[in-house]
Formats: structure tokens, sequence, C-alpha cells
């Protein structure tokens, strides 16, 4: 009798073992999977195919990729971070005088020295990678692009001689591109902007030894950002309060979406759309974004986060709200007149000139647990069904873009 029934248990598990595996050849595991909260720390790759094909490498492209993985400087200072830290990426190109004002403004963030900055190059200029050296508040490593249009003088992705420009017809004058839907040529200029983003999100996230298994939130700001002194503080408990305040938020911000609002100073936290300065996501919703890498690399447009709102946003099916406190903590200035206008409240920086003001409560934590959410809906901005500005339609531009999605998802998963 006892044979019988261990037989009969035999069989029974070959049949539920025979059954499984059926069910999962018939609905892959990728494709019944429920959509992962934004607060689960999900880290499976997507895959996306395809050969990794990036440019041949200059020796200064070679020497700066090798630079890469180098360890962040300063941890004879600084030899531990704090165990519930927030990574901050600055991203810069060539404005040294922004960026003296950004790095000056950093020195003075409460808790700053319990974390990481790294800061993300796009090319190599002797002026910004000096004021990066000088950095002694924390822990600071730097990352150049290596494939930069910058670093190309004379060949893809900078300006091969053949190449197309403006609004040449290339079957006529015999010339490589492909132009964007307004009949113009790739500028590499301006197509640095949106092969940077990637390349530095790809990398931070799948790329760099200090944020491998990094599942919390990062913190991404620009050379024309200033922030306040309350902004690591602010930020930190945006994080802690946003699982239960709004568990369907995507991120956290540190300043309105509209870049000249300094906030509605209110007694409540703001869901929002989600901005473009001093923004914040975990890697749950960065593989979300990845995901959508194909959607991101095709779209006629060479501002990242224009196609990140029209393109890539939407494609979420839910709107993508942000979780941010009623006072920005974070400032976005430039050349008066470019994004912001001349009123007495507007911060800009002009031949020099440096007129952002910090309040008293710039400089304590001003995000308080009690309070409830306001959310805003239905703000203007750049929606669905935009078209794009264009700068975006050379071919080799789009696959370069997917190669940087690729490289570090075949070096993890042994994909060719």
């Amino acid at each position: 009798m006892a044979c019988r029934r261990f037989l009969f248990l035999v069989l029974v598990s070959l049949v539920c073992v025979g059954l499984l595996i059926f069910v999962l050849r018939k609905n892959p595991v990728s494709n019944v999977a429920m959509k992962p909260s934004v607060e689960s720390g999900h880290d499976a790759f997507p895959s996306l195919g395809g050969d990794v094909d990036l440019p041949k490498q200059s020796k200064l492209s070679l020497r700066l990729d090798k630079q890469n993985s180098l360890p962040p400087r300063n941890r004879d200072l600084f030899p531990n971070l704090a165990k519930d830290h927030i990574t901050i990426v600055l991203y810069v190109h060539n404005r040294p005088q922004y960026l003296r004002v950004v790095v000056k403004s950093l020195s003075q963030v409460t808790g700053i020295s319990e974390t990481l900055l790294i800061v993300s190059h796009d090319g190599y200029y002797e002026e910004m990678n000096s004021i990066v050296e000088g950095i002694k508040f924390c822990q600071v490593k730097q990352i150049h692009a290596p494939y930069s249009p910058h670093l190309f003088p004379d060949s893809f992705p900078g300006v091969s001689p053949m190449d197309c420009k403006e609004k040449d017809d290339a079957e006529r004058m015999k010339c490589h591109g492909n132009p964007d839907q307004y009949g113009n040529h790739r500028s590499p200029k301006i197509v640095s902007l949106k092969h940077h983003w990637w390349w530095m999100m790809n990398t931070v996230w799948d790329g760099l030894e200090e944020t491998q298994g990094h599942s919390g939130h990062i913190l991404f700001i620009e050379e024309d950002h200033f922030i306040f002194p309350n902004a690591y503080r602010n930020l930190q408990a945006l994080v802690r309060l946003k699982p239960q305040k709004c568990p369907d938020c995507y991120a956290a911000n540190l300043a309105p979406s509209d870049v000249k609002s300094r906030g509605e100073g209110w007694e409540s936290l703001i869901a929002e759309r989600m901005g473009n300065v001093g923004y914040s996501f975990n890697r749950t919703v960065w593989r979300m974004i990845h995901r959508k890498a194909k959607e991101f690399c095709f779209f006629d447009e060479y501002n990242w986060d224009i196609t990140m709102w029209t393109t890539v946003y939407p494609s979420f099916g839910d709107p993508v709200y942000t979780l941010r406190g009623p006072r920005t903590s974070a400032v976005h200035f430039g050349k008066c007149g470019l994004h912001q206008g001349h009123g007495e409240r507007s911060s800009c920086i002009d031949n020099g000139e440096f007129n952002i003001e910090v309040y008293d409560f710039d400089r304590v934590m001003n995000v308080k647990g009690e309070w409830e959410v306001h959310l805003f809906k239905h703000q203007p901005g750049y929606q669905a069904g935009f078209k794009g500005w264009g700068g975006w339609g050379d071919h080799r531009d789009r696959q370069l873009c997917l190669a940087f999605s690729r490289m570090y998802q075949a070096a993890d998963t042994g994909l060719s």
C-alpha cells in the first residue's frame, strides 16, 4: 500500500509539473506579469535584442571611458555613505560660470556630506573638469560620455566630411544623412543633448559599480539648477512619504513643473505632472522607462524631456505624477529671457551676475508628514500627440541611442 501511495504521489507531481510547463509556454511570465508597483524595487532587464553597434572610439574617447571606472574621490574625507542616502547626479556640458554657481549651492546643502555626487560630462573641457576636481564637500565621481559628438570632430557622432547639412538634398548632393520631419539634417551640437541624457541614464542605473544594487531614488540636476540648502532633507522626506501619501506617484521633485514658479506656499504636499528640475525616481521607474527605449530613440525630437512627456510617460497608461513640497527647493536659472522672464522674482545669470534669493524657509526642511496631498490635474504642457520639434531624424542617431540601451544589458545577460 505504501508503495502504491508513493507512486500515486509521483504521478500527481509529474502531471502538475507538466501543466505548469504548458501554461508557461502558452503565457510567458513577461506577458502575464502584473505592472510592478513604483515602489517595488523590481529589477528585471527588459530584452531589446539586437547587436550593440557603437562607433569606433578615438584615443580621447577610450581614455575617458576607462576613467569612468575610477572610484569616487574624497572617500578619505567621507569614508561612509549614509544607509538611506539619495545619490545625486549632476549632468553638465560646457558652462563653467553656471557650474560654479551650482557647485557652491550644493556645498551649502544640509546632508550633502552623507551622499555621493556623480557628475556626468557631455564632452571634455578642462575648466569644467577643474571645477569638479575642486569639490571637497562629499564623495564625488566624474563620468564622461565617451560617444559625445563633442569628442568626434571629423566622424560620427560628430561631423563627418560627407554629412548633409541643413536642408541639403542627399540624393542630389551625394551626402549622408536622413532629414527630420521638417527637412533639416542633424546638428551634432543639438543631438548631443538627447544622446548625453540617455547614455547617462543607462550608465548611472546599470553601468556603475557605485550604483549597482541601488534600488532607491536617484536625484538628477543640471548645471543650471540652483539647489537650496533644504533640498536634500526635503527630498528624503518626500521619498519617505511617497508610498503612503501618493503611492501612484512615479517620482519626487524639488521644484514645480512650471520653472518660473517658486511654489504655492500652502500647507500641503503637491502631486502634479513630472517636471525636469530636480527630479528623482527609483530603479523600478527606470526599468519602465528603459522598456520604452525604442519609443524614446525613434521619436523625432532632440529634447529628452519633451520626448519623455509626449511618448514615454503617456505609454505607461496612467498619468505620471510626481510628489513635491509647496515651496521649491531648486530653481532653474540661465541666460535671462531664454527660459524665464524679467520679473523681480525671476532668477537668472547673465554676464556673470547672480540674483537668486535664498530665504529663511529655504534653509530648513519644510515638508511635513501630516499634510494632505493637493493634486493638479490637466496641467498645460507637452502631451501625447505632439509630433516633436525635429532635429532627430538621422537613422544613425536613432541606432546609437538604441545601442546605449543595450550596452549593459548585453554585459549582464550575455546577449550579443
